[in-house]
C-alpha cells in the first residue's frame, strides 16, 4: 500500500472542549504542544476550542477527530462537557480526559451507561448526598503535586507509555469515590493506572477505538517542548481516524 493512500483524507480536527483561560496553566500549554506535535512528530493538526457552553449544542463535536476536555473545572456547563463525551463515546471518536476531563468522563459514563443517574461531582454539586457523590474532595489535595503512577501491563495507558510505572503531575482537588467503581467496571470501564495508595488515576474504555482518561495532567510534563506520550498517542489516534473513509 503507497503513502498516498494511508494519507488522512484532510488535516485531523482536535475538538478541546474547556473554557479557555490564560489562568489555567495546561490551556496555556496547548499551543506549544501542538507545535511541537508538528515539529518533533510530523502529526499536524487543527485544534478549535469550544467552551463547555457552545458544547451543549447536538452534535457540536461531531465530525471531528478528536476530542479532549481539559482541565479547568469547575465547568460553565457541565452538560456541555458531558454532551462532548458522550458523542466521542458513542461515536467511536478518539477520547482524551486530563483532570476534569477524567472526573467528568467517570461522571457520563455513570449517568449514561450504568444508569447511575443521580451520580454527583461535588464541586458541582456540594449539596449532593454522600452516596450520590462520585467525584469527591480528595483526602488530600494534589494541587501542584507530582507522584507515582503503577499502570496495568497489557493495557492502552502502558502501550503508550511504554512503561509500567510513571511520574505525573496534577493540579485537582478531587477524584473518584471508591463506592461507585466496581458498577462502572461492571459495564465495561477499566481502571488502569492507581498511585501508591491503591487510588484510581487513569481509565479507559477497551470497546473504543481510543478513550483514555487521567486524573493527572499529561499536558504539563516538562517544559512544554516534548509532548508527553499520552498527548502524542492522542494526536495519532486523530491522524488514524482521518484515514477513514467519510
Amino acid at each position: 500500500m503507497n503513502q498516498a493512500s494511508t494519507a488522512p483524507t484532510h488535516t485531523p480536527r482536535v475538538a478541546l472542549v474547556g473554557d479557555r483561560s490564560p489562568h489555567v496553566k495546561s490551556h496555556v500549554r496547548i499551543p506549544s504542544l501542538f507545535d511541537a506535535l508538528t515539529e518533533r512528530d510530523g502529526l499536524v493538526l487543527d485544534a478549535y476550542w469550544i467552551p463547555t457552553g457552545d458544547a451543549e449544542a447536538p452534535g457540536a463535536v461531531k465530525g471531528f477527530d478528536a476530542v479532549w476536555v481539559l482541565p479547568g473545572s469547575p465547568y460553565e456547563s457541565e452538560e456541555g462537557a458531558l454532551a462532548a463525551i458522550r458523542t466521542a463515546r458513542e461515536d467511536g471518536i478518539p477520547f482524551l480526559g486530563t483532570c476534569g476531563g477524567f472526573q467528568h468522563a467517570l461522571l457520563e459514563f455513570a449517568r449514561d451507561v450504568c444508569g447511575l443517574t443521580a451520580a454527583a461531582h461535588a464541586e458541582n454539586d456540594p449539596s449532593a448526598a454522600d452516596d450520590d457523590l462520585l467525584i469527591a474532595p480528595l483526602a488530600c489535595s494534589l494541587v501542584g503535586h507530582e507522584g507515582a503512577v503503577r499502570v496495568t501491563p497489557g493495557s492502552l495507558a502502558e502501550s503508550v507509555l511504554g512503561a509500567e510505572r510513571t511520574t505525573e503531575r496534577y493540579h485537582c482537588d478531587y477524584g473518584p469515590d471508591s463506592r461507585h467503581l466496581d458498577t462502572l467496571r461492571a459495564h465495561g470501564l477499566r481502571f488502569t493506572g492507581e498511585d501508591e495508595d491503591g487510588q484510581v488515576r487513569i481509565a479507559e474504555l477497551p470497546s473504543h477505538p481510543f478513550f483514555l482518561t487521567t486524573l493527572f495532567q499529561p499536558e504539563l510534563a516538562g517544559d512544554g517542548s516534548r509532548p508527553h506520550p499520552i498527548v502524542r498517542a492522542l494526536a495519532q489516534a486523530a491522524t488514524d481516524h482521518a484515514r477513514r473513509p467519510r
